[in-house]
């Protein structure tokens, strides 16, 4: 079995709690985490020394399109466990598109998990798909170990993944209610009126093209449906997926003040970029919903510092370069998503020390909470005897600019290249295993599936 120890003048950990960065030594037996002793303690096995470093609980990142099977030219689950496992991710949520199959029957679901056979390099859960065709397939959908389920309310770009409309909204949740998962919804309405907008190679014309309106439209419809459902007696959990528009904050305010299970994520692209800063034509930066102004930015962080915002994700969305129009700069062709798994924490770590959040911070909205939206937070997200031993060892203050070649998901593209951050992930462990460490990968595969009722 498995002993050593971790330590270091700085550990994020979590008593009766609360979080807290301390000296501190934290054993490991097997692929749990033993007892957390203090800094210096004598262990009868070995102890790895991380001086000044931050061990920080390995995040949890509950929105990453991985493609497999079916579209693996775009990712797969090697390359894109081996991403995250670089960025201090340790277990991750798959979404149920863009595979081949969709994940929105209990034989698809079966697929995708035969297809990640020796392939994960960190732990792995997954979403389910709601559609109008498969209702009646949700009880077994979710019977299976999806943790959760989500919808689109306009074209998700992928024809075997219709948008839902309200009669569908209300079919599902009283099913998901009744197994206590997550309904995950991309909130944008096509309201009309924009399709006459011109996308051209200007950014500023696919931003005109998806106003805030579309998804302020969506978040009210769906504050409307969750009132209806606790009105009934279900009280379905309703979470927004990469929120983009300010203007919906009041009403996920509104949610929450009315005691509706209601939640909303937002990532680094909308927290990291503002639209003013796009050059024209550059295609990677592509996503749906836009990255809006730098003004909308400001109020995402303060909502995101007052908990109007719940938690930090990336929405790893990757496709081929082709499929990015990268040469042509054809913004309306170009794919939506943006290719960043591995550098979440760095980017966000840049920007939230400058507005006065901490690592004990940035654990919350990156691993804790995101753990317990996923139903991971029994064994997942915290340094706590008898929680997996799920590490990464961050160096808060080295400086560095990202490059193409640092890149281990499958395309090396990103938006982000030549952008300069401070923070870098030295080293993962996944279950007491040491996956990851200075730009190298250890051993073998050592991830596994994370089944609802069967954690």
């Amino acid at each position: 079995m498995t002993h050593f120890g971790l330590q270091s003048k700085n550990v994020v950990i979590t008593d009766k709690g609360t979080s807290k960065m301390m000296a501190a030594c934290v054993e490991v037996k097997g692929e749990l985490i033993h007892a957390v002793h203090p800094y210096g303690t004598a262990l009868e096995c070995e102890v790895f020394d991380y001086a000044d470093k931050v061990i920080m609980p390995g995040l949890v990142d509950s929105h990453v399109h991985i493609n497999e099977p079916g579209r693996t030219e775009w990712e797969g689950f090697n390359t894109a466990t081996q991403a995250a496992a670089a960025g201090g991710i340790t277990a991750l949520v798959d979404m149920p598109l863009n595979c081949i199959p969709v994940t929105t029957t209990k034989a698809a679901f079966e697929e995708k998990l035969n297809s990640v056979d020796d392939k994960l390099w960190v732990d792995c859960g997954f979403w389910g798909g709601v559609i109008p065709q498969n209702i009646d397939d949700l009880d077994e959908l979710l019977n299976a170990g999806v943790l959760g389920v989500k919808s689109f309310l306009i074209d998700s770009g992928i024809p075997e993944f219709p948008n839902v409309e309200a009669k569908d909204i209300r079919a599902a949740m009283p099913i998901l209610a009744k197994h206590d998962v997550p309904y995950l919804i991309h909130a944008e309405l096509d309201c009309g009126g924009f399709n006459d907008v011109v996308v051209s190679d200007k950014y500023n014309s696919f931003l005109a093209s998806r106003p805030k309106s579309w998804e302020n439209d969506a978040i009210s419809l769906m504050v409307d449906m969750a009132r209806e459902s606790k009105e009934l007696g279900d009280n379905c959990k309703i979470h927004i997926v990469h929120l983009s528009s300010d203007e919906a904050l009041a009403s996920i305010a509104t949610a929450k003040s009315e005691g509706l299970r209601f939640s909303a994520e937002t990532c680094p692209h909308y927290l990291t970029i503002a639209s003013e800063n796009i050059p024209d034509g550059k295609t990677l930066f592509k996503c749906c919903p836009p990255i809006r102004e730098n003004s909308n930015r400001e109020h995402l962080w303060q909502a995101v510092t007052d908990g109007r915002l719940d938690f930090i994700v990336s929405d790893h969305s990757p496709c081929t370069p082709e499929l990015k129009h990268i040469d042509n700069g054809d913004i309306e062709k170009a794919w939506g998503g943006i290719s960043a798994l591995q550098f979440g924490l760095p980017l966000i770590w840049t920007e939230a020390k400058e507005r006065g959040f901490t690592l004990v911070d940035l654990a919350r909205l990156m691993s804790s909470k995101t753990a317990k939206f996923a139903g991971l937070d029994s064994i997942k997200g915290q340094i706590t005897a008898g929680y997996h031993a799920d590490f990464l060892v961050f160096d808060p203050e080295v400086s560095y600019t990202i490059t193409n070649e640092m890149i281990k998901h499958r395309h090396n593209i990103t938006p982000y290249a030549g952008r300069q951050v401070t923070g870098q992930v030295q080293h993962t462990y996944v279950r007491g295993h040491h996956v990851y460490q200075q730009d190298e990968f250890i051993n073998a595969p050592v991830g596994r599936p994370l089944l609802k009722g069967k954690l």
